[in-house]
């Protein structure tokens, strides 16, 4: 068996035809299911090799048999979600070199199975997929992961998680966050199940997604802390429920206090979208909080190994801070064309690849890994990875706008917010038409809460942006 997605999915495809594999609201699709459809997508891909293939579709079965065709057909698949601004999606396709792009129409135009379908064209070291994220540089940058990569980490996840054939995972993320690639791969390669809830549940409250559970039989679920909060909140969990996983930025205590007591193991999970999905594990549901109220980043996943280094690549003393470094199979292939974050790619003295987080974090005495903060000015707002200084780069060609300057904070919980500040010209248009102008250009968890109007930008000596002196604005200001 080649070790690339596809392989692994028709393994599970073969041996369980007739097994769940896509669980929707008002019907459920077996794995057999699933591989005719994705041949169908294949087929019409069979002029396509080794390119890629933009996803532009609402969840469910069509996107995820879209997904598995393309990697069938040997081409790699760059997602976004149709709520997206279209500016965005535009740049994701045009940045990534889309061959094509597969919606809804495309679906519905596709033939019939065919009698002799496309063999499997994936190889282990050809492109999976292109996630994209936000860039220091203003624009977004994709991420490109190849095939071992995914088939690795849903290995990873077997072997810590026990996912079996019996599961049935939540399929609640965004197709362009890797909590997605977990929630997917992690399970269709496994032999289990992906419940996916019709977009009006999905967005609604927690209770209805409880609910939905309950009614599709999940046990397992993935996401931001946020969810689990919300869930801790009501003290309440579906009742197949055997694993709760936090992905995406920062657990702390506060948030399962009340979800310990249902004896439901609870795992945090630490690691960049440029090593696929997680890089460190550390169940938490019987540990301590830290001094600061978060929980442990745990230890390496299979497959993958992590150091502590100084600026020089150096490993710092026991005890120290330092950087997290990130080796072995989950290490990405590196960034569609070359930003200035590709510098985070590099290799040690010994001639071994590493990818550098921009994270700092310490060695706990029980050998567990702890995170501190980022060591730049990224931040995570609702699970997802932020630039200010992309933000700040759509707000100075605003409209209206002179000068405009995006910071960060942090509320009294931790979580991290963006405000905005900004110079008007004269014949300025109001922060109605400027908020417009970056809703039309970000995603909507980029658009800062907070719109400061100021007659100067403050700056040192040197000319730059004296921070200290910008009005820090509380969350709860307007």
């Amino acid at each position: 068996m080649k070790n690339t997605i596809y392989s692994h999915f028709h393994h599970w495809a073969v041996k369980q035809p007739y097994a769940p594999a896509v669980i929707e609201e008002h019907r459920t699709l077996t794995y057999d299911d699933l591989e005719a459809r994705s041949a169908q997508v294949a087929e019409a891909l069979a002029d396509l090799h080794q390119k890629r293939v933009g996803i532009v579709m609402e969840h469910g079965f069509d996107q995820i048999a879209a997904i598995i065709g393309v990697l069938r057909s040997g081409n790699a698949y760059v997602p976004a979600e149709p709520f997206l601004p279209q500016q965005r999606i535009d740049y994701y396709m045009n940045s990534a070199g889309v061959a094509t792009i597969i919606d809804k129409a495309f679906m519905q135009r596709l033939k019939s199975t065919p009698a002799d379908p496309m063999p499997d064209r994936s190889q282990p070291d050809g492109e999976a997929y292109i996630l994209y994220t936000s860039g220091t540089s203003g624009k977004p940058k994709g991420i490109i992961v190849e095939n071992s990569s995914v088939v690795n980490y849903a290995q990873a996840f077997e072997n810590e998680m026990h996912t079996s054939p019996a599961d049935v995972m939540l399929q609640l993320s965004v197709c362009s966050f890797d909590i997605f690639v977990e929630e997917v791969f992690a399970s269709l390669l496994n032999g289990a199940a992906i419940a996916v809830p019709a977009p009006a549940t999905a967005s609604r409250c927690t209770e209805e997604i409880i609910d939905f559970c309950n009614r599709k039989g999940v046990t397992e679920i993935s996401g931001f802390p946020y969810l689990l909060a919300e869930m801790n909140k009501l003290d309440m969990v579906p009742r197949r429920l055997r694993l709760l996983i936090s992905g995406g930025d920062v657990l702390r205590y506060s948030y399962i206090d009340r979800l310990v007591k249902h004896y439901i193991p609870i795992y945090n999970t630490y690691g960049p979208s440029e090593t696929t999905v997680c890089a460190t594990y550390a169940r938490v549901d019987n540990a301590e909080p830290l001094s600061d109220g978060t929980l442990p980043i745990g230890r390496p996943v299979y497959g993958v190994e992590v150091m502590l280094l100084d600026s020089h690549l150096q490993p710092v003393k026991p005890g120290e801070k330092g950087e997290i470094c990130i080796l072995g199979r989950g290490v990405a292939r590196g960034y569609v064309g070359n930003p200035p974050e590709s510098r985070n790619f590099t290799h040690l003295p010994d001639g071994r690849r590493v990818y550098r987080s921009g994270d700092e974090g310490y060695l706990l005495p029980d050998g567990q890994l702890a995170f501190t903060h980022r060591l730049d000015d990224q931040v995570m707002i609702m699970g997802k990875r932020v630039e200010p200084a992309e933000v700040e780069n759509v707000l100075n060609s605003a409209p209206g706008v002179e000068r405009g300057v995006v910071r960060s904070f942090r509320d009294a919980k931790g979580l991290s917010y963006l405000v905005a500040y900004f110079v008007p010209e004269k014949a300025a248009g109001g922060v109605g038409r400027i908020k417009a102008w970056l809703n039309a250009r970000l995603s909507d968890f980029m658009v800062p809460d907070i719109f400061v109007q100021l007659k100067k930008i403050p700056l040192t000596r040197r000319g730059k942006v004296d921070v200290a002196a910008l009005p820090k604005i509380s969350e709860h200001e307007n």
